[in-house]
């Protein structure tokens, strides 16, 4: 789940077709074992009586973990405890990152981000790096061509989402004051990496826009009309001079490639809920209130969840849940800054142990819950990207 940057995305860069197919396939083959030595470390629960749900039930381990990565004791709710220092090291993250001031990962060239203003969100748009910045009180897109070189200045743009596929982009920001303070409205713009075509579309009178998918050729946000009021979903065909307001989709924190949302439906202190919805008419098709989802894969089999309650740094708990039924498929706790697909069978977690320690990008498999290293433990900058 994409909490920094206001919710997860479905992220896959890719220089072309042939490389999409082609690296989602690699992904695939080579994702963490199963029964990889300290793939998954300090189970949850060591107890001599856990038992492994059967290979043939949907959603559940297809081996038996070594004592390293043991599953919890619950055949309905296998849950994994990551420990980074005891993950074995796997290959670098197969979309966009950053490490350091440089973006890594996904197709093109590294490119160094130059100054040494704060790096908020970078993202690969075809072999094209994009990355925002702070600037003054707001922030800038940055656009680099695969040499590295800045093409392109954007201003107040606040945040990046791109298709499954990288082959477009939306971006998004609103205009700040002198002193910081939000005004109301926003910008969004569509960005399509072979004909390189930038559509802008004004949205006055908004407050709190946030990018929640850009799928099927439609930019989704949500954003509210009030500057404290509930948030509604918008649909925007990039083109077209106006947004469509979906009222049946409150607070929604992502869109899938199949035409459902999740959505905040229950905000408390402690316990809230969530339901994923079918777009555009709002039927729930199932309600949650052990995890908020925040995400999908690409194909949308897989619903992404963090902790229904969180405070303070990180998230505790990262999930993947069956989105036919709403089922936990797996669970991993640890301290997770972001959590976001790498390809439909794997995810990638951002995770370190606290504030200020080490931190790794680990990647793992959705199906048995083994997990590895993508990036080495480290202190310094560490993003997934958008």
């Amino acid at each position: 789940m994409r909490v920094p940057n206001g919710g997860l995305a479905a992220l896959v860069a890719a220089v072309a077709v042939a490389a999409v197919a082609g690296g989602g396939a690699l992904a695939y083959r080579q994702g963490p074992q199963a029964n990889a030595e300290g793939a998954v470390a300090a189970p949850l629960s060591t107890s001599p009586s856990a038992t492994i749900p059967s290979a043939t039930t949907p959603g559940t381990p297809s081996s038996t973990p070594t004592p390293s990565q043991t599953t919890s004791t619950s055949a309905t709710r296998p849950k994994t405890k990551i420990d980074l220092k005891k993950l074995t090291q796997g290959r670098a993250p197969q979309v966009a990152y950053l490490s350091g001031r440089t973006i890594r990962g996904g197709a093109g060239n590294d490119i160094t981000i130059p100054g040494t203003t704060d790096i908020q969100q970078v993202a690969r748009l075809g072999i094209t790096s994009l990355a925002v910045v702070t600037k003054g009180f707001g922030n800038e897109l940055l656009t680099f061509d695969d040499n590295g070189k800045i093409v392109r200045h954007t201003p107040d743009v606040t945040q990046i989402l791109t298709t499954a596929d990288g082959t477009a982009a939306a971006y998004l920001g609103s205009k700040l004051r002198s002193t910081g303070e939000a005004v109301a409205g926003a910008t969004v713009y569509a960005e399509d990496a072979k004909t390189q075509d930038i559509q802008k579309l004004q949205v006055p009178g908004v407050w709190n826009a946030t990018l929640r998918g850009y799928t099927n050729g439609k930019v989704y946000f949500d954003a509210s009309t009030t500057q404290d009021g509930t948030t509604t979903l918008y649909e925007w065909t990039p083109g077209d001079s106006t947004a469509t307001q979906l009222k049946a989709i409150p607070s929604a924190m992502a869109v899938s490639s199949i035409d459902t949302a999740g959505s905040l439906t229950t905000l408390a202190n402690q316990n809230s809920c969530s339901s994923l919805l079918t777009v555009p008419a709002g039927t729930r098709l199932w309600r949650t209130c052990d995890y908020i989802i925040g995400g999908f894969t690409p194909n949308a089999a897989t619903v992404i969840a963090g902790p229904k309650y969180e405070d303070g740094y990180g998230q505790g708990v990262a999930a993947a849940l069956d989105a036919k039924t709403g089922n936990l498929i797996h669970e991993w706790s640890g301290v997770f800054r972001q959590t976001v697909p790498e390809d439909d069978q794997h995810l990638l977690l951002l995770a370190d142990d606290g504030e200020g320690t080490p931190a790794a990008i680990v990647r793992c498999t959705i199906t048995t819950g083994a997990c590895e290293r993508a990036t080495p433990l480290a202190k310094g900058e560490l993003q997934i990207g958008a």
